[in-house]
């Protein structure tokens, strides 16, 4: 079957769905495999559950009798051309954010800009992947007069993949840094996968907004049009940056002011935690005055938006306070939270740390690099979970006396329920496979 006649019974439809869990009336579902699934498997029973058509790819399931089951030689990318179709038809302009560090709280802000004044349309959560990104694309109606599309990538070729199926018309990267290297190869095949997005809008037409005093991103993004954000420059002057900011505390929160284009400056007191964030906000305001945001409402949203998802965000406990920044870890974002932590004023500061996952060979130096930053941040008590820092950490004879090893997160959960820790402002940061959110309970 034609992608255009699938196409034209997803219409019929009041939506679809690739979990069989959460079929129902009036439904699509489409199939898809994992390595332990087959979702195959869970065709007929979406029919009965009410769904509308079932899409397959395995013949062992198909009823030539029943015209509600369509048979497809690859549901995913089925799922991925029906959703780059579904974009072609409805012309709402999407724009388009990567990065190694921020993309989702970038979104997050570009959203929070956007939709003070339009209807907009946004990645839910993390589904920033080859099916997160169809399925929040066929979530577009004709209501939405903006999309923020947010992709994730751990391979080459992963950022071009997602781009061929949201066809951004514009789009940002937030930086590149040294992520996910055991599928990248090496930071060059980081920018290479990033620039996939540079790479799209180039080739269609498209332009970028560009944080200018990032060299590497300012190198990629050569021979594309771009409209420049970025912290002031060393003369005062904005120069060719459509918006500016200047840093003016960070203890805890995030504040600054920005201007755009020489004009009136503006503070802004954010519910962020990081010094670091002052560029995704910036990214977020030069998104929103550019499609039409009024200053005084793009400040106010950056003013009022609270992170709610592990990232960048404080929360005070009946025992402590708490930093979280625990969905994802690398070196880069790793420093960068070791060094505005340091920068926070409080007493009693305990550093829970757990691995840095997919770095490949430079994952030891990587470590390293982090420990020595650690043990020189003259901090009350370290606890690291994972055998990466453990084994920096005793290949360094051991330098510390304040510093606890558990080789994972449950070690650490019963180390802390025989003795809490109380009264302290506590960073919690690890890559999301540690597992240190479930911590959070007993913290």
């Amino acid at each position: 079957m034609e992608i255009q006649d699938i196409y034209s019974r997803f219409l019929e439809c009041s939506g679809l769905t690739t979990d069989s869990r959460k079929c129902g009336p009036g439904l699509m579902f489409l199939a898809l495999r994992g390595e332990r699934f087959d979702g195959n498997e869970y065709a007929k029973a979406a029919l009965e559950q009410g769904c509308r058509y079932a899409v397959i790819d395995n013949v062992e399931y198909h009823d030539a009798s029943d015209s509600r089951i369509i048979l497809v030689d690859n549901s995913l990318k089925t799922l991925q051309q029906l959703a780059a179709h579904h974009r072609r038809v409805l012309g709402t302009p999407v724009i388009g954010i990567t990065g190694t560090n921020g993309k989702t709280t970038t979104k997050e802000l570009c959203n929070a800009v956007m939709s003070s004044t339009f209807r907009t349309l946004c990645t839910a959560g993390n589904l920033n992947n080859s099916i997160g990104v169809p399925l929040t694309v066929l979530g577009m109606d004709r209501s939405h007069e903006y999309a923020i599309i947010e992709m994730g990538a751990s391979h080459p070729g992963d950022i071009d993949e997602l781009v061929r199926v949201s066809q951004p018309d514009c789009g940002l990267i937030t930086n590149v840094g040294m992520a996910h290297l055991l599928g990248f190869g090496s930071f060059e095949g980081v920018k290479k996968t990033k620039g996939e997005l540079y790479d799209w809008l180039r080739g269609h037409g498209g332009f970028a907004f560009l944080n200018r005093a990032d060299a590497d991103l300012a190198g990629m993004a050569q021979g594309l049009p771009s409209i420049g954000y970025g912290q002031t420059c060393s003369d005062g002057q904005a120069g060719d940056l459509s918006v500016e900011g200047r840093l003016l505390g960070c203890n805890p929160y995030l504040e600054f002011e920005w201007r755009s284009r020489n004009g009136a400056w503006h503070a802004v007191k954010t519910s962020l935690i990081g010094a670091y964030n002052l560029n995704n906000a910036l990214a977020a305001i030069c998104v929103g005055l550019h499609f039409g945001v009024s200053e005084a409402a793009a400040s106010k949203a950056i003013g009022e938006y609270v992170p709610s998802n592990n990232r960048s965000q404080l929360t005070v406990t009946e025992r402590n306070r708490l930093v979280v920044d625990a969905y994802n870890a690398n070196p880069s974002s790793m420093r960068a939270a070791l060094e505005n932590f340091k920068l926070m004023e409080a007493d009693g500061k305990v550093l829970i740390l757990g691995d840095m996952r997919e770095l490949g060979d430079s994952s030891a130096q990587a470590h390293r690099d982090i420990l020595s930053m650690v043990l020189s941040g003259g901090f009350e008590s370290v606890f690291l979970v994972g055998g990466e820092f453990a084994s920096v950490f005793r290949a360094m004879g051991s330098p510390a006396g304040n510093v606890k090893l558990f080789e994972n997160v449950e070690q650490l959960q019963e180390m802390l329920e025989a003795n809490p820790v109380e009264g302290r402002t506590v960073l919690v940061k690890g890559s999301n496979s540690t597992r240190l959110t479930t911590l959070l309970p007993l913290l």
